[in-house]
């Protein structure tokens, strides 16, 4: 969507007319319901759907950076199955929040059906241990029986997505490399920055918290991500962030003119960050090789930026008003 497009958005106000206005944007979306968790399942669903088909028409290494990027989805899927497995779901009622789709995509259709099948988490433990889930989901589990608590587990598992990510670089060639390497320090970092961020708002053990970062850095590096890490409270968290940012020359002009506040904290670093990225890159796409893999990298980020702080913001808001009318 276009500017123009997105700005139109805001004046839709019910939630029929809404999926009407978007449905030529995300080819084939199915909505079986109008509820949050269905929408965005739908949307995400059409996402992925097109990253199927860039994946078919692309390079090889290409084609392991996209399937590499799909392993969010597929630990959402394993995500959503453990939750369900600690819930006592049965398979159908797991089957729902699954998006087979993205295990098409890795091949990984008969791993995700075992998987579904396991009805206790010492099995699940058991199932994983050949994979690369294996500690993530060992620690997760163990933590959670000790505690009930199942964020060690999502944290350990979404740490393991940036370090594949990172390690996979390596087998790109000199201009992929270059152009994803950029792309992957700076999710890494922002991710770094919303787990601290994260455990400075809920008071998480440091130590415990200071597991789950990345070593992979953009602006920022290991010591003035400890300094963070050990912040008390969210303002100074935000003040100290925006001091060791704008001793960047790339992007102090960026912040003095839009200085980081904390509202909507973490859009305005994906913000700068994606900004930064396409500026970095787009003086260069008059080289084809570079024009091939930046269009690629670009429709991957502002589509899962559509989704996340368009679309479904909106969404949310136009339900969240028609329930406050229906009571």
């Amino acid at each position: 969507m276009d500017e123009i497009t997105l700005e139109r958005l805001e004046d839709i106000d019910k939630i029929e007319q809404l999926i009407e206005y978007i449905e030529r944007f995300y080819p084939g979306l199915t909505i079986e319901s109008y509820t949050i968790e269905t929408i965005e399942r739908a949307l995400f669903h059409t996402y992925i759907k097109l990253i199927g088909r860039i994946i078919m028409n692309s390079p090889r290494t290409m084609r392991l950076f996209l399937k590499n990027y799909l392993t969010k989805y597929e630990i959402m899927n394993i995500k959503q199955i453990v939750l369900g497995t600690i819930l006592r779901l049965n398979i159908n009622e797991k089957s729902k929040f699954v998006n087979k789709l993205v295990e098409k995509y890795l091949n990984n259709t008969e791993f995700i059906n075992g998987l579904l099948e396991i009805t206790s988490l010492d099995q699940i433990q058991l199932y994983m241990k050949p994979t690369k889930y294996n500690r993530a989901i060992r620690e997760g589990i163990l933590y959670f029986k000790n505690t009930k608590e199942i964020f060690v587990l999502e944290a350990f598992l979404d740490k393991l997505y940036y370090e594949i990510m990172a390690k996979e670089v390596k087998f790109l060639n000199l201009k992929e490399k270059i152009m994803i390497s950029f792309y992957v320090n700076y999710i890494s970092e922002i991710y770094n920055l919303n787990i601290i961020h994260r455990g400075i708002k809920n008071n998480i053990d440091r130590n415990l918290l200071s597991q789950f970062l990345v070593n992979n850095y953009m602006f920022l590096n290991k010591n003035s991500l400890n300094e963070l890490l050990n912040l008390t409270n969210i303002n100074d968290f935000v003040t100290s962030l925006s001091e060791f940012l704008i001793r960047n020359k790339e992007i102090r002009s960026y912040l003095l003119q839009s200085p980081l506040k904390g509202k909507h904290l973490f859009w305005e670093i994906e913000k700068l960050y994606q900004d930064n990225f396409f500026k970095t890159f787009h003086e260069k796409i008059d080289d084809i090789e570079y024009q091939s893999i930046f269009r690629i990298m670009e429709l991957l980020i502002k589509k899962d930026k559509e989704i996340k702080i368009h679309v479904l913001p909106k969404v949310v808001d136009i339900l969240h008003e028609k329930y406050k009318v229906l009571n």
